[in-house]
């Protein structure tokens, strides 16, 4: 399957580009924060060929495809609107606890600029290897070139999470590069280098260092984006392009420089010696820990939380110690992937566990974890108990990260320095442990076969179908009838939403089709969701990409959950309107739950008005 089909069926399976609020990508898995979970299908996605598995985490929709994430991302920014403007994914309030939200924010922050961070970090640890070696000199210039690439993104720092974080908390992101530019200006480096002393409007202000700094610019584009919605708010249109942009500097700058920096400053100083006190208290009792527990939160998408410790210890300390205490577990899932490939005479067993025995030692973990350490179980506890054991070897040789980076065999000069030795050792005790233990105790070919039985009592026993009725369904609107063959849009016309039929309005008003009740009521308006009294669920999209109008011409009668009667209003709509600023309104009224259905057949001729028959659905 081309990443082009996967990407159009993994978004018909969560509920179309509309039920997106926003979607970031990490090295494997693309991570949806959807507007309405329950529009998502969790099996039909698992299902897809290409996508390994879901999960549901840190209050995302997390689908793991492997290597060709990256990929499958910008097939899916092509195909849809989605990452189209900055504000894109800003994301509207996370729904669930405050660790929910915290792990949202972070990886959404994080998690676009994780590869330049690694080939930075990488290319960083080649050239303390030339250098040791005596091949390169850090008076040469092709040091002093390779070593301005390898360390910028970590120097501007700032620049590059105030990218990010304005798109997460929807802020201007140019006025959000100014912000975050004026903490790394040379001027102000210069006076902080010269311990001036200086002030704002006589309010002395306390110089810091930005540079490669992560905590000040996120709280100042968090204010940022607080006080640019209220001036947009209460500013003329005519005007608040130029002005609210103008306030925003003007304020923001100097509060940063004053409080927020400062603060920013001594909480990840507090952060670090935090983690280094307790770090210190054991180093391998923390490696421990650390190495047994971190596939654990991989599964889960809680590794998240972990990651601006890094990142901050790293700003602070020039390194970090822990990521070497995680870093050999992806080596013991390979091994468990190794191990199960040596043992295995299963040929489909084999072609999951070969390939990930490989991907694995390059970081890529997730096709071991879901296809093969989590279905047999035993694989995943050795390789939990080979990660605390190498987890423990790196704590006590004191190893250290330069840099940020996907731990594997690519990534080993982001560890060279304090302790290296003692890693490399680590790394090959995981690998090695995990493949012995799970050749001899972890892994035999009779547990597929269980697997497979198990599956298919659970097939045959099944959960009973939903009681649905043959019923016909009547027509919300008046207009021309149309084949979903006919739509622009290849999630709708090529099925994979549903059967049914599309209509081209006449007029702006959007009719029950049934007696029934809203299942979705998408705030924008311009979709609807509904259950009948039978069973049948339908949607009607009013139009294609309207969701980009986010409301604006559209005026809801109902919300989700009411109650409704056929022929009850649900949505108005202003037909010229919306034309005149060149939408196409055909409107697809898709079955979608067609698959409890032997036939869906269209009843409506070349033109229906609302209450005539449009749908006929058989059991």
């Amino acid at each position: 399957m081309s990443n082009e089909q996967l990407a159009k069926d993994i978004l018909a399976s969560i509920g179309g580009e509309e039920n997106v609020s926003s979607l970031v990508h990490c090295a494997t898995r693309l991570r949806f924060k959807l507007k309405n979970r329950e529009l998502a299908d969790k099996s039909k996605t698992q299902n897809i060929a290409g996508v390994i598995t879901v999960v549901e985490s840190g209050g995302q929709y997390q689908v793991v495809i492997g290597n060709t994430v990256g990929d499958v991302y910008k097939d899916i920014t092509k195909i849809s609107s989605i990452g189209d403007d900055d504000k894109s994914n800003a994301s509207a309030a996370t729904e669930g606890n405050w660790f929910n939200k915290t792990v949202d924010i972070i990886s959404g922050i994080f998690t676009p600029f994780l590869g330049a961070l690694a080939a930075s970090g990488i290319l960083k640890g080649l050239l303390l290897m030339l250098v040791s070696l005596g091949w390169l000199t850090k008076t040469g210039g092709v040091y002093s070139i390779w070593f301005a690439a390898a360390d910028s993104i970590f120097y501007f720092l700032p620049l590059a999470i105030a990218v990010t974080s304005s798109r997460k908390f929807g802020a201007n992101t140019f006025v959000a590069l100014a912000v975050a530019g004026a903490l790394v200006y040379p001027n102000i480096i210069t006076l902080y280098n010269d311990k001036a002393d200086i002030t704002f409007f006589n309010i002395p202000v306390v110089l810091m260092s930005y540079t490669s700094s992560v905590i000040p610019v996120i709280i100042a584009v968090w204010l940022l984006s607080i006080l640019e919605k209220f001036l947009n708010r209460v500013i003329h249109d005519s005007v608040k392009n130029f002005i609210t942009p103008l306030i925003c500097l003007m304020v923001i700058v100097p509060l940063t420089l004053i409080a927020v920096g400062p603060i920013g400053i001594y909480a990840s100083l507090g952060m670090a010696k935090g983690y280094t006190f307790l770090y210190n208290l054991s180093p391998i009792v923390a490696g421990v820990i650390m190495g047994a527990g971190w596939q654990l939160l991989v599964v889960m998408g809680l590794h998240w939380a972990f990651i601006p410790i890094m990142y901050n210890n790293i700003a602070v300390y020039g390194y970090d110690t822990m990521k070497p205490l995680m870093a050999p577990s992806n080596f013991a899932q390979a091994g468990a992937a190794l191990g199960v490939f040596l043992k295995t005479k299963n040929p489909k067993v084999r072609a999951i566990a070969g390939p990930a025995a490989i991907t694995g030692l390059f970081g890529i973990t997730e096709p071991i974890i879901y296809g093969i350490s989590i279905r047999y179980k035993k694989p995943f506890v050795w390789a939990i108990i080979g990660g605390a054991i190498a987890g423990a070897i790196t704590g006590a040789s004191g190893s250290v990260a330069i840099a940020p980076g996907i731990p594997g065999l690519a990534s080993l000069p982001i560890f060279f320095g304090t302790g290296f030795a003692g890693f490399v050792i680590a790394i090959i005790v995981a690998y090695v442990f995990t493949a012995i233990t799970t050749y001899f105790f972890g892994f035999n070919d009779s547990m597929e076969k269980e697997m497979i039985a198990v599956h298919e009592e659970k097939k045959e026993a099944g959960t009973p179908a939903p009681a649905l009725t043959n019923e016909n369904i009547s027509s919300p609107l008046t207009g021309a009838v149309k084949p979903l063959s006919e739509i622009s849009d290849e999630v709708f016309s090529t099925g994979a939403m549903g059967k049914g039929v599309a209509i081209v309005p006449e007029d702006g008003k959007l009719l029950s089709p049934f007696n029934g009740t809203i299942a979705n009521a998408f705030r924008t308006g311009h979709a609807i969701g509904l259950v009948s009294d039978g069973g049948t669920e339908v949607l009607v999209h009013i139009g294609m990409d309207t969701v980009k109008l986010k409301g604006q011409h559209f005026k809801m009668h109902i919300a989700e959950g009411d109650r409704v009667t056929k022929g009850q209003l649900l949505v108005e709509f202003n037909i010229e309107e919306i034309k005149a600023l060149g939408y196409d309104l055909t409107t697809p009224v898709i079955v979608t739950n067609t698959a409890q259905y032997a036939e869906i057949k269209v009843l409506g001729s070349s033109r229906v008005q609302t209450g005539d028959s449009l749908l006929e659905v058989k059991r």
